[in-house]
């Protein structure tokens, strides 16, 4: 019987990616002349366990490459050659090379080799095994073209390989694939019936096997269990079925009495090889997690609880209505709505993670972006145990990633340039998560030269984003670098430039329902200050009320409400009117005209005002009335409809009615109402209302 390999591709895949995650953070911590050897060891056991699982999974490819530079981490490990910055980076190149040839794999398409082979050759040079290589390749290249060879092969396991989990009548299965296999078993080993342990292998194999396979695949089938067996394999020559005498030195056991071989039946040779992986997984990374006991438990025990007071209340279903079972029944419903809110916080702590599972990608991005640049930058990593939505933080990661780039490539100084200043030679990059009001925030800091706003504004004016006569504050300029296509570099590098695709890192953020800010001061540094909600699945909102229909406006981006002083309020431009609030001038949007709604208030003093922000603008929203705040779970409007523009998405209130979901940003944009640096109308209107 064979067992289709293919149901553990995926724990193969997930323990993988993991591995090498952690070879790349222990390779970064590695200091050539003072490694530590248990981070060698821990390196060394990482890639071993990606060698095992990919032969014995069949992903040769993976199996070949890691064996090189596992056999130059052994040395290492061994004391027998030093470690030094170029073994770090080969290794490091090394790490990404094989997420590439994985990640193919996962998504089932044919891995590109090239990498992989230069990198070998790499390896083989250091270790000295190139000249061997060639030459071992001459000869498996004559050996092919001569004819099929017969290898014999003597495998002993220990006496603990059950244990471990490895079965030889897969192994043996494996080799009758390779070609014509004799098996013959040694059974000398069995205790008496006293002393014999179930669980313990007593037996041990000698195998005949012809074939026109070289002996690398014969050793791959052996990969997984070559520390826990004694395994002999020695090339016979000529053809099966001739007489073969086993040497003396392939006996596979002392103890091994070869003159009482008993054959056993010869390995069955119709056993399929793993088929492959029939689902799409090439977005396996967002299709499962991994989920900590104590949230199961904790999730169980709830629904525990559920079942309870489910059962309460059917007990009062059947009996008569009296004042006592009214009772009885608010006080079973009030606990159904408890346990229901604690199964859903537990639920939606399933999907929260630890936000250092994004910020751990960052040493690395960090070293080398450093390393090319020729600057020191220390990473500094904060609250990387803040929790997060896994789906966010996917989602999460590029949008980082860019800023931190354009940190390094144009935040920071150069050596010279920060000793020059009185600087620390040495510049820092601090990522920092934490949680604030129902939110998380994201700061991305360095203490680099910061924004140079004179640079900033005379670009904009060239390019046509604003006018000389524009009196924008350093925030408002700050601003400009979100819009698409602006960059203040010189030189468009590899790396970045500041604010080339900063329009794409707003709108990504913003299809989380975040907002990214940045602040900045000359010769201190630059903030990016990113808010997030905690999940994308439920988002606390108010309901407002517009004619007869009720919307859902996101608290995140609620700043007040208010009722209208009419006397604060001037019409500027054709049909705007905005509201003087303080030291600001709010533009109002009146939600009846841009959703075309009937029936709605439209005097303005008889009206409420929602403020709400985003993308650094703010508006105020004219609802008819506020209506109360919850926790509303979001559906897709674009999977269940079509893409509403000013509408992020829908929910399903209480009472069955569908309410729809207030995308501010698409709403603002909706509007017509402009941007910062363009938005003539605002600017006029200051100069009205200030004249007036």
């Amino acid at each position: 019987m064979s067992i289709d390999l293919s149901q553990f591709f995926e724990v193969f895949f997930e323990e993988s990616f993991e591995g090498l995650d952690a070879m790349e953070a222990e390779l970064l911590n590695l200091v050539p002349g003072e490694e530590d050897q248990e981070t060698i060891n821990t390196i060394f056991r990482a890639a071993h366990s990606i060698k095992g699982g990919s032969g014995t999974f069949g992903f040769s490819a993976v199996a070949d490459f890691t064996h090189v530079l596992e056999t130059l981490l052994d040395q290492i490990r061994e004391g027998t050659r030093d470690l030094t910055a170029e073994h770090v980076n080969l290794l490091l190149k090394s790490v990404d090379c094989l997420r590439a040839l994985l990640r193919a794999l996962q998504a089932e398409q044919q891995p590109d080799l090239a990498e992989a082979d230069e990198l070998r050759i790499k390896f083989e040079e250091i270790l000295g095994m190139r000249a061997a290589s060639q030459a071992s390749e001459q000869v498996e290249e004559t050996v092919a073209e001569s004819s099929f060879n017969t290898y014999q092969i003597d495998f002993k396991p220990h006496h603990h390989l059950f244990k471990t989990g490895n079965e030889p009548l897969y192994m043996i299965s494996e080799l009758a694939e390779l070609g014509e296999l004799e098996t013959h078993a040694f059974q000398d080993g069995i205790p008496d019936i006293t002393n014999y342990a179930p669980e313990d292998c007593f037996l041990a194999w000698r195998f005949f096997l012809t074939t026109d396979k070289e002996q690398s695949s014969i050793e791959e089938i052996f990969e997984w269990v070559e520390d826990d067996a004694d395994i002999t394999i020695t090339l016979c020559g000529g053809l099966f079925g001739a007489e073969v005498e086993p040497s003396s030195a392939s006996e596979p056991a002392k103890e091994t009495n070869t003159n009482t071989v008993e054959p056993i039946a010869k390995a069955s040779t119709d056993a399929k090889k793993a088929a492959p992986v029939k689902t799409a997984t090439a977005n396996a990374e967002s299709t499962s997690i991994r989920v900590g006991i104590d949230k199961v438990d904790s999730l169980i025990n709830m629904v525990g609880e559920l079942v309870i007071t489910q059962a309460m209340l059917s007990q009062l279903g059947e009996q008569e209505i009296t004042e006592a079972t009214i009772a009885s029944l608010q006080e079973g419903l009030a606990q159904l709505a408890h346990n229901t809110r604690d199964l859903q916080e537990n639920v939606m702590r399933i999907r929260m993670l630890p936000i250092s599972f994004v910020f751990s990608r960052f040493p690395r991005l960090v070293r080398d972006i450093s390393q090319k640049l020729d600057k020191q930058v220390e990473l500094k990593l904060l609250g990387e145990q803040t929790e997060l939505d896994k789906t966010v933080m996917e989602k999460l990661s590029d949008p980082m990633v860019h800023l931190v780039r354009n940190s390094l490539d144009h935040g920071l100084e150069t050596v010279d340039k920060r000793v020059a200043a009185g600087k620390d030679p040495v510049g820092t990059v601090t990522l920092n998560a934490f949680h604030q009001g129902g939110n998380i925030v994201i700061e991305i800091m360095d203490d680099g030269q910061g924004l140079n706003t004179t640079k900033i504004r005379e670009k904009a004016i060239k390019n046509g984003l604003i006018s000389e006569a524009d009196d924008l504050s350093d925030n408002e300029v700050n601003e400009l670098i979100f819009l698409p296509g602006f960059s203040t570099a010189d030189q468009v590098s590899d790396l970045s430039g500041r604010g080339v695709g900063m329009d794409v890192v707003r709108r990504n953020i913003e299809a989380l329902s975040g907002s990214v800010e940045v602040s900045s001061a000359p010769g201190v540094g630059s903030t990016f200050t990113i808010r997030l909600p905690l999940t994308l699945a439920i988002l606390d909102g108010q309901l407002v009320r517009v004619a007869e229909h009720t919307y859902i406006i996101p608290l995140i981006s609620i700043i007040e409400s208010l009722q209208i002083d009419i006397t604060k309020v001037s019409r500027v431009g054709k049909d705007l009117d905005v509201l003087r609030l303080r030291d600001e001038y709010i533009p109002i949007l009146r939600l009846y005209n841009i959703f075309n709604h009937q029936g709605a208030i439209e005097t303005l003093d008889k009206t409420l005002l929602v403020v709400v922000e985003s993308d650094n603008q703010k508006v105020g929203l004219l609802v008819d009335d506020l209506l109360s705040q919850q926790q509303v779970v979001i559906k897709s409007l674009e999977a269940n409809y079509q893409k509403v523009d000013g509408v992020s998405g829908a929910t399903i209130l209480g009472d069955g009615r569908v309410s729809l979901i207030v995308d501010i940003s698409g709403l603002i944009k909706l509007s017509g109402l402009r941007k910062p640096g363009s938005q003539e109308l605002i600017i006029e209107s200051k100069a009205n209302l200030e004249a007036s």
